[in-house]
């Protein structure tokens, strides 16, 4: 039986540029065939893989939506991004 979800909790800490691509890569190629729950703050990578996001602080929902819609999230740029973020 072939897994149908795959659970990853910041699977980029720690890796550098290059290693973050290629992973990043991978992800994508996997998504075509499995479900993708990411817990991610590598906000690149989010952008690259999610098609949905849910923002959570202090264990509270704050914003959710296509990535496009959250890092434009007025509550989302005051906890996280910043007014100059870069995504």
């Amino acid at each position: 039986c072939a897994p149908k979800v795959l659970l990853l909790d910041e699977p980029l800490a720690g890796m550098g540029p290059e290693e973050s691509q290629r992973l990043t890569a991978l992800l994508k190629g996997l998504a075509r065939e499995h479900a993708i729950l990411l817990i991610e703050h590598v906000m690149r990578a989010v952008m690259a893989l999610a098609q949905r996001v849910v923002v959570l602080h202090h264990g509270e929902i704050i914003a959710g939506g296509t990535p496009e819609e959250v890092v434009r999230d007025p509550a989302v740029l005051e906890s996280y991004l910043g007014e100059d973020a870069e995504v």
